[in-house]
């Protein structure tokens, strides 16, 4: 499953969230189930940010964000309110 968080980051505050973005997927990556994780910026809106990661299942990923919850909570302020668990319907390249 695929999991994608996007934040809504001032230029101001850009590398203390790079910073703290990066010490979030260092410990989702620490949690069971994690595949890879990366901290993303929109080249269109470079305000816009997102954390995606990708997880065995929901059960996992929901498990890793009440461990990263210490992590995550100085940029709950900036994130977007919206669903982040996404489902994998049809996936390809890779090898099977």
């Amino acid at each position: 499953m695929l999991a994608v968080i996007r934040y809504t980051v001032p230029e101001a505050q850009s590398q203390e969230f790079l910073k703290q973005g990066q010490n979030i997927v260092d410990t989702l990556r620490a949690q069971p189930g994690f595949l890879r994780g990366r901290l993303a910026r929109s080249v269109d809106e470079p305000n816009l940010w997102a954390l995606v990661s990708e997880w065995e299942g929901a059960g996992y990923y929901r498990r890793a964000l009440s461990a990263a919850r210490m992590a995550m909570y100085p940029l709950m302020i900036l994130m977007v309110n919206e669903p982040s668990a996404f489902e994998d319907i049809y996936v390809s390249g890779q090898e099977e």
